[in-house]
């Protein structure tokens, strides 16, 4: 007979397998084209197949397997996948699997269900990177990249930053002002200026970003262009080299190498992907669309510890706010989940508290520099 722990580990590698299938199956059925559709019915597929394989254990052990509950992680991510479409939660799926692929590594009796959980992962960020105009080193860099921070092809993540960014901003703004004494009126009129100077300075601050980026890829396939022109043996000598690290024979390198530079302009696209990283028909996205999303993704946040002052005012105010926020925040916290690998339980409580004692400091210090002004 297995042990209790054995029995609880049995369970939890169940519940995992179970909320997989059904994002999977989610995905599927949202997804229109053909090939990843087809993707995510194999991988629902396989982990049902997993699934079984625990719940035989369990009931070998004579525990009676009930129906499965999906978990809140999973539930907001099949909701977003309806609602936005498969490739807005993609690779916050691909990260996930990316962060979990060893998670049998140490399970004596999971070591094939390992090997296939190390290739679903690959598989997954093969299809993330899929259409992206990722080189391989590209792909290999945005799969990396889920250990350093935010990639720019992960919009839910983006999304939910530049919201937590105006909640916490604003509402310790909000609780420093209140703090010092300062009538309701005056609150809120601080308030919303507080997120129109916030979302402004977010949007121009996105908008420089993209717009220097496009600038400077710009400058860079120039660049690369003139070289192509005055230099072709050294950028087909690069390309040879690229190929070879890719694990081609020198050889066929070479003869890969020459085929592409017949044509300047595949030559200057296979250049710009596989030596720049970049992708010739983005250069990095749209900057006024970059600078919108900022924009309102900052104000939908700030306005959250705002509202109360709209019909409330002194304590009763300040309680209300307290309590929207801490709502707020502890719905970024779930967001944020999705993404960081931890529980939501853990990331609403995490995000709550730190939240708090920012908030909780700037009311200390409005209250010390309004009795001190007074």
């Amino acid at each position: 007979m297995a042990s209790q722990a054995e029995l609880k580990r049995f369970t939890a590698n169940l519940s995992d397998e179970l909320d997989s299938a059904a994002l999977y199956d989610t995905l599927a059925q949202a997804e229109k084209q053909d090939d990843k559709r087809r993707v995510y019915r194999e991988l629902a597929d396989a982990e049902r197949r997993h699934a079984d394989i625990w719940a035989a254990k369990l009931r070998a052990n004579g525990v009676s397997v009930r129906a499965h509950r999906i978990g809140a992680k999973t539930r907001i991510m099949r909701t977003l996948a309806r609602a936005f479409g498969p490739d807005f939660v993609l690779r916050s799926v691909a990260a996930n699997e990316m962060a979990d692929r060893d998670k049998y590594a140490g399970q004596p009796d999971a070591a094939q269900m390992s090997a296939e959980e190390r290739h679903h992962a690959d598989i997954v960020q093969d299809v993330a990177n899929r259409g992206k105009g990722l080189s391989k080193g590209g792909a290999i860099a945005a799969a990396e990249s889920w250990h350093r921070g935010v990639t720019s092809g992960n919009d839910l993540r983006a999304a939910v930053l530049g919201a937590n960014d105006g909640l916490v901003s604003n509402f310790c703004l909000i609780m420093g002002i209140a703090g010092a004494g300062t009538d309701s009126r005056t609150v809120l009129l601080a308030a919303f200026a507080g997120l129109m100077a916030g979302a402004a300075s977010m949007a121009l601050g996105e908008w420089l970003s993209v717009t220097n980026a496009r600038e400077l890829a710009r400058t860079q396939i120039a660049k690369e262009k003139d070289e192509l022109d005055h230099m072709p043996d050294a950028e087909r000598h690069e390309l040879a080299l690229i190929y070879q690290a890719k694990g081609i024979e020198a050889a066929e390198a070479k003869r890969v190498a020459a085929q592409i530079m017949r044509d300047k302009d595949k030559a200057l696209d296979t250049l710009t992907r596989e030596e720049l990283g970049l992708d010739p028909r983005e250069l990095g996205g749209n900057p006024w669309t970059a600078a919108l999303a900022s924009f309102t993704l900052f104000a939908v946040g700030a306005i959250i510890p705002a509202i109360a002052f709209l019909w409330a005012s002194g304590a009763h105010g300040i309680a209300q706010c307290i309590v929207l926020s801490g709502l707020g925040l502890a719905g970024i916290g779930v967001f944020t989940s999705l993404f960081n690998g931890r529980g939501a339980m853990f990331s609403a409580t995490r995000q709550v508290l730190i939240g708090m004692i920012a908030a909780g400091c700037t009311f200390g210090l409005g209250k010390l520099l309004g009795v001190s002004l007074s």
